[in-house]
Order: C-alpha cells, then structure tokens, then sequence
C-alpha cells in the first residue's frame, strides 16, 4: 500500500515523528473535505493541483488556513500521478514498483554493493602494510564514522523516505545548489566504482579462466587492451540489463552471488584458523586482543594511511536505501537494512583479517600479509594454501562474484538518483521516464551504463595513469556526499533535539560526528593528492593528476549546475523541492 506523508511542520511548530504525522484512515476524507488544494495552500476550487488530479470531496469557496506553498510543475515537466491512496495529496509518485523489497532483500543489495569479498582482498594487504597487526583495529576505526553517517541515513530515511536520498535531503535542508552539488557527487563516484567494478570483474574473469584451464595463455588474454575492454562492456550490458528488467530480477541475482561470497568467507575463516592453531605453519602466530586497539599503531600518519583504505572498503552500504520507494515499510526498513548490512560487512573483515593474520602473519616474504608482491591480492596468494588445490578456486570464483554483484547492484543508487533528480527538475525530464512493465528507471539506467562504458573505454585508451588516477580520486567524492548529507541530517532535524536524548544523539550528535570526521579525511585527502607522487605519479603543472581530476570532476558539477540552473530555473528557486515536499511511504 502506498501512503502520502503530510507536510512538514514549518518553523516554529513541534516536529512530531513520522508515526504520528501519517494520516489516520478516518481523516484523510476530513482532510480532502476542508477545502485545501493538495500542494498550494489555495481554495480547491482555484487551485491547480500538481498532478492533474483534482482533490477529492473539495467544496467549492470553502476556505482552510494555507499550507506550505509548492509552485506548480511548469508545461515541460514530467507529469507524475498521485500514488494510490494519497487523496490527491500532490505526492510526486515516481511510478517504482513499490513494496518489492523487504528487509533482507535491502540487506542484501547493501552489502553487495561494497563488494566484501574484493575489497579483503585488495585491501587486506596494503593495510597490514601501513599498520600491521592493528589492520583490525583500523578496520574498526574506518567502520565508525560510516557507522555515524549511517545513522543520519536512517533518520532522514525514517522522515523523508525518498530514492534521491542523498540529494533530496540535502535540498530541504541546505537548499538547491548545496543539494545538487550533492547528487553530483554521488553520481560521479558511482560512475567511477562501475567502470572500476567492470573492470575487475574482467581481470578476475580470465584469471579465474586461466586458473580452471591451467593455461596461463588464457590468463594474459587480460592484458590484451581489445579483449579487456570488450569483455568489460559486455559486463557493463549485461548488469544494465539485469537492473533494467527490476528489482525481482535484481534481487534472485543478488541472493546467489552474495550468498556465495559470505559462504566462502565463512570456509575461509574456519579453515585458517584451524590450520593455524596447529602451530605447525611457519609465519602463523596466536590472536591477540591487542589487535583491535588502534592506539597501538606506532604513528598518527601511518594510522590515517591505514583509515584512508579502511574508510573505503565501506562504501557503498547506502544502496539499500535508494531501494525505499520500492521498500516495504519505506520509512523503516531500509535504516535497519543499512545498519544490518553494516553489521555483516564490519564482522566479515574483522573474521577474515583476524584469520588471514593468524595463518599467515605480516611478513614480507611467501604468504606473509606484508608481501608487497602479493598485496594487490591477497586471497590468489592464501587461496591453495588454506583452502587446497580443490576448493582454492572457489576464492577465485568468490572475488568475480563480489565484482560482478557490486557492478550490478551499483546501477541502483545511481539511476535512482538522476531519477530524482530529473523528476524534481534538477535534470532534463526525459531521464524520470519509468518502465511501465518493469517499472524501473529504464532511461536513467540505460544512460549510466552508457555512461561507464564511454569513460572506462576513453581512459583505458587514452592512460592507464588517467584512469588509475581517477580511480583514486573516488575517496574524494565518497567523503564529499557523504559528509554533507550528515551535515543535512542534523540541520534538517535541529530543531527536534531538544525533545530526547535519542533525538540528540542520533538526529545530531552522532551525524554531526560522522560528517565531521569524514570531512577531516577529504581535507586530508585533497591535501595529499597536491602531491604528484599520489597515485601513478602523474602531475600536471607541478599539481598531482588526482588532484586534478578530483576537483576538475567537482568544477564540472558546477558547470554543469550552473546549466540547468537557466534550463529549470524553478528548482534552483526553491519551488519545486522543499522542506514542505510530502514524501512517498510505502507501508508494510
């Protein structure tokens, strides 16, 4: 079932919670009998209502106190029905399939998203090289201040249960152009974590093939520019096509892969553990709890190195909650689904850091976690060891799963997004077109799969450095949206935190936190990319190539911005989204 949520209080009210502002089954005729147009505040008999659909039960000359005003759609905007249910409310239903998700399924597209598998091992190994045996302490560390932003997501998700997430709450509460800037953010990033995923999911595809044939021909077929990008964009056509056909599709891929993925682990971590405690490896050594105090890390460099990589290998968990038009309970499971994802995704790397350190140790030489010959890929080198020549492989098949389940699931925060943004006018209006069969956003999809096919295929062509160096830059936007929609949480809520300590902590404290560690490490970040040694090594004018491309990419968002601004002049005047914007509540 659908269900409008009312406006907000306006300024100076009591910000009640989401429970008590729905509409009671016998209100919703009082409501449309008072008189009021929908979304602007005049006598129904005058208004226009957004949608077309006039209100129901209005009287003509019947007079109700204004509510908050929201300009009508312009002739060139998409036209958007009611929602079932919503009394002719002017909620801006964006035609999803809703109610198709429920709370495992948005746990699952969580955690997919972060791809666990890949990220241990391309990760594991250069973080033991920063900090060594606090790799778990930092693990933590780098899951705190994601843990704080992602209780700003379930609060605003709670409020505002919206598919822009990100770019909507920040436009009700800091405005358009802070808003938009947002919502470019996380679209950059995700188109560079597409092409990314697509083209590991090719690397691991042919060493996967080359390690079943046993044929290392197979292997360099990798190395091949043509067959490596060719490979790679079918990659790209066939996750496009998987999100395009809708969630149900999305979700039995998801199940698989993920559930592959977690079981591997779960071999993984038993069997390294056990062949460890035998003492009989050389370079194993027992568990310490000293492990998980970060205080331990001999330098405050080397510990924000180590956090830099740790902060990363969380990224993505927000996914489940660009689901929640299509969520049941929109309003409450996505935030659970986000911090249960969380919880299996900060248990996974604990486990599998904690048995990879006592099976193989932090050396620098054979399987030691410290080899620098082996760190870009840490399970290739611990895979027969710990698993046999018989289940080795299936490290292998793990990591092209992680990949190609992150490739896919990765289309979902970005086509919803630009969804969102294009039906609140911040975006041309042919990029709101939904599928009507699969009822997904069929055009916003199909353009970011263009979108990373085009710019993996130009960067591969042009540089290898380009596209390294942009690859780095993905820290700089992540911590970009990021930072700021904690930031939006707790000015959107500010005026709720006096009413309980868990409004406080949770609605202030806690995001204000969040935002302002990860504001700290995208200082600390565009600091270290100035230097030309960041990255490959590329400079231009004296400037590091990541630099450069990481505040081009925020330059072009504001070209870009500023575009649209004299296209669709009414959003970046604030009368299309607003703080009054009735949000779409899909119930249980």
């Amino acid at each position: 079932m659908v269900q409008a949520d009312p406006p907000r209080p306006q300024a100076g009210d009591t910000v009640r919670s989401v429970a008590s502002r729905w509409p009671r089954p016998g209100r919703r005729a009082r409501a449309g009998a008072s008189g009021v147009a929908p979304t602007t505040g005049m006598p129904a008999a005058e208004a226009v209502p957004t949608t077309g659909v006039p209100a129901a039960g209005a009287a003509a000359g019947a007079v109700a106190p204004a509510a908050p005003h929201t300009a009508p759609d312009p002739p060139d905007a998409p036209v958007l029905p009611d929602s079932p249910g919503s009394g002719g409310r002017g909620v801006r239903d964006k035609g999803l399939s809703g109610g198709s998700v429920g709370l495992l399924g948005s746990a699952v597209i969580g955690v997919s998203t972060v791809a666990p598998v890949y990220c241990l091992t391309s990760t594991l190994g250069p973080t033991v090289g920063e900090v060594g045996l606090q790799t778990p302490a930092v693990f933590l560390a780098g899951f705190l201040p994601m843990l704080l932003v992602a209780f700003a997501y379930r609060e605003l998700n709670r409020s505002v249960p919206d598919c822009g997430t990100s770019f909507t709450w920040t436009v009700k509460a800091f405005g358009p152009r802070v808003g938009w800037m947002c919502g470019w953010g996380l679209v950059v990033a995700t188109i560079i974590v597409l092409s990314n995923l697509a083209g590991i999911a090719t690397s691991f595809c042919y060493l996967l093939l080359g390690e079943v044939t046993g044929s290392a021909a197979v292997a360099d077929l990798d190395d091949n520019t043509a067959v490596h990008i060719a490979t790679c964009l079918a990659f790209i056509a066939l996750a496009t096509a998987i999100s395009y056909r809708g969630m149900t599709a999305t979700k039995g891929v998801q199940y698989a892969l993920v559930g592959l993925q977690l079981a591997v682990l779960v071999l993984f971590v038993a069997l390294a553990i056990g062949k460890a405690r035998t003492g009989d490896l050389p370079g194993s050594i027992g568990f310490s709890w000293s492990w998980l105090n970060p205080f331990a890390v001999p330098s405050f460099a080397t510990f924000t190195a180590g956090l830099s990589l740790s902060i990363f290998m969380f990224w993505g968990w927000d996914a489940c909650l660009t689901v929640n038009e299509e969520t049941s309970g929109s309003d409450r499971t996505p935030g659970r689904a986000a911090l249960l994802a969380m919880v299996v995704l900060v248990g996974s790397y604990l486990l599998t850091a904690i048995a990879a350190q006592m099976y193989a140790g932090v050396g620098e030489r054979g399987t030691g976690l410290g080899n620098p010959d082996t760190a870009d890929n840490v399970f290739a080198a611990l895979a027969d060891p710990v698993l046999g020549s018989a289940l080795g492989v299936l490290l292998f098949v793990a990591v092209l799963a992680s990949a190609a389940a992150s490739l896919q699931t990765t289309f979902i925060p970005v086509a919803r997004t630009v969804l969102a943004m294009s039906t609140y006018q911040a975006l041309p209006p042919a990029l709101a077109r939904v599928h009507p069969r699969h009822r997904t956003p069929a055009v916003a999809t199909v353009a970011a799969g263009v979108a990373t096919g085009l710019f993996y295929a130009v960067m591969s062509l042009v540089s290898e450095n380009v596209l390294i160096d942009t690859i780095y830059a993905l820290g700089l936007m992540i911590c970009f949206y990021y930072s700021i929609t904690a930031f939006a949480c707790a000015w959107y809520f500010r005026r709720d935190l006096r009413r309980s300590a868990r409004d406080l902590m949770f609605k202030g404290v806690a995001p204000a936190l969040g935002g302002l560690l990860l504001a700290a490490v995208f200082g600390k970040t565009l600091y270290d990319m100035a230097d030309p040694s960041y990255g490959s090594g590329s400079s231009v004018f004296g400037v590091g190539g990541v630099f450069v491309i990481g505040v081009g990419l925020l330059l072009l968002g504001l070209v870009l911005m500023t575009v649209m601004h004299r296209r669709s002049p009414a959003f970046f005047r604030g009368d299309v989204l607003t703080r009054a914007t009735p949000a779409l509540t899909v119930q249980d």
